[in-house]
């Protein structure tokens, strides 16, 4: 099932394009990702890459934007360095996004070919961890 494409926050895509060109140096930062809280705040990390599977930007997005008191966000992009544009989220970032953050949208596409889409597209019928949990 194919939803219709929402806003595409292009000041996130700026954000994020902004941090790959400056921030992202040699091997061990290749991506940047920024999103977009609930409360209107930009927040923007970096990849960790490390042969034994550091995390990706949207990862360290999530613990940067905790830390930031951020616990919600609305919507997600990460941006290649050396101007690649915009890459879709790998099948972990998918499900750890769905799982935290089940109704955020997630811009993909190329240059003009922009958009925005719900997670849940992204990873249809897919493992929902909250769904599994034992209640209190």
């Amino acid at each position: 099932m194919t939803t219709q494409p929402h806003h595409v926050d292009h000041e996130l895509v700026q954000a994020a394009a902004h941090v790959a060109r400056t921030r992202c140096r040699g091997d061990n930062h290749t991506m940047a990702a920024a999103a977009r809280a609930r409360d209107g705040r930009v927040i923007t990390a970096v990849n960790a890459y490390h042969f034994t599977g550091g995390p990706c930007a949207e990862l360290v997005l999530i613990g940067t934007a905790a830390a930031q008191g951020a616990y919600e966000l609305d919507t997600i992009v990460a941006v290649g360095d050396r101007d690649r544009g915009v890459v879709p989220p790998c099948g972990r970032c998918r499900q750890v996004l769905l799982d935290y953050f089940p109704a955020i949208g997630v811009i993909v596409g190329t240059d003009d070919q922009l958009r925005t889409v719900p997670v849940t597209e992204l990873l249809p019928e897919s493992y929902v961890w909250a769904d599994h949990q034992l209640a209190d």
